[in-house]
């Protein structure tokens, strides 16, 4: 059988600022080539689009049609990784048509779980077998032990902290969190991550006053960032919603006391989280507290990226043979 060829491609400003879907997408890369398929990352100025076997688009943000309908009239299989958690209540903050007309063009939209594939299905009125459900995955290097003292020295942090690893952004709700920090007056909050929205980070900066340590973002998968999450009290991400995180599934990787969103896909990954209402500050002290004070061994289910590139594979011949 001759070599898959596949193309990756996601909006422009993407990897400005990178977050989960973006690491997704090189993990995607990455483990795909150990099995033996070509991945190119698409480049404006060599667009060999009839090279490829399948187009896969990553991301729904706005003009991403464009580019999905001009694959589609090429006649290349295009599959669609949406990252993207919408309900009925919130789907007034989405350009809803934009997005349906794009999501119609794929021969195939993977989600993160079965709850976003259905939310998706129902929202935009597409048939629920256009949808698969491919789980994001954590790289092994996160099972592997590692020492919290080289973050703590390195950063000079020697009192417990709550750990957010993320963009900082309204998404990722760290003003709340700040807020819910003065509940612990002798801890920090550590924030590791991009500043995406630097009016929003001002906020967050000004909340939580000297309490705060913003150590920026770190290389991905370093020990550095590893011995982070081992060296935290709690990881805590109460975003405005989640599928389900990352950030979140490394952590608890690690074997770090959770307390996230129950907005978005979470519960279908974290079995006993500790689970919050993100636009409640008391809550998210609750759930800090009893995190902190709870030796309850969290269960998760927890997969790694090169098992569920199998299942890409699979997902990639099914369109490939189509053609």
């Amino acid at each position: 059988m001759k070599r898959l060829k596949v193309l990756f491609i996601t909006y422009p400003m993407a990897f400005h600022t990178p977050g989960g879907g973006e690491m997704q997408l090189l993990a995607y890369k990455k483990h795909l080539e150990l099995q033996g398929v070509q991945v190119d990352l698409f480049d404006p100025w060599k667009p060999n689009f009839l090279d490829y076997d399948l187009v896969h688009f990553f991301s729904v943000i706005g003009g991403s049609v464009h580019l999905c309908n001009f694959i589609k009239q090429l006649g290349i299989p295009l599959i669609i990784t949406s990252s993207l958690w919408i309900t009925k209540e919130t789907k007034h903050l989405y350009p809803v048509d934009e997005i349906r007309h794009q999501l119609s063009l794929a021969d195939l939209i993977i989600g993160n779980s079965d709850i976003e594939c259905d939310q998706m299905s129902n929202v935009f009125g597409l048939p629920r077998e256009q949808f698969a459900t491919v789980y994001n995955g954590v790289e092994d290097i996160f099972f592997e032990s590692v020492s919290p003292e080289l973050f703590r020295d390195t950063y000079n942090i020697h009192n417990p902290f709550v750990l957010n690893v993320g963009n900082i952004e309204p998404r990722k709700n760290q003003l709340n969190l700040a807020k819910a920090m003065k509940a612990f007056p002798d801890m920090k909050l550590v924030l590791i991550g991009h500043i995406r929205d630097s009016q929003y980070a001002q906020q967050v900066f000004a909340a939580a006053g000297d309490q705060i340590i913003y150590i920026g973002p770190l290389p991905h998968g370093s020990e550095l960032q590893r011995s982070a999450y081992a060296a935290c009290e709690v990881f805590c991400l109460p975003s405005t919603l989640e599928t389900p995180g990352l950030a979140a599934l490394e952590a608890a990787a690690i074997g770090v006391k959770i307390v996230i969103t129950r907005e978005g896909a979470t519960k279908e990954y974290f079995d006993n989280a500790y689970f919050v209402d993100h636009n409640n500050v008391s809550d998210i002290v609750e759930k800090i507290s009893i995190a902190m004070n709870n030796n309850l061994t969290q269960s998760f289910k927890l997969k790694s990226w090169a098992s569920l590139t199998n299942e890409l594979i699979l997902h990639y011949l099914n369109q490939a043979q189509q053609l």
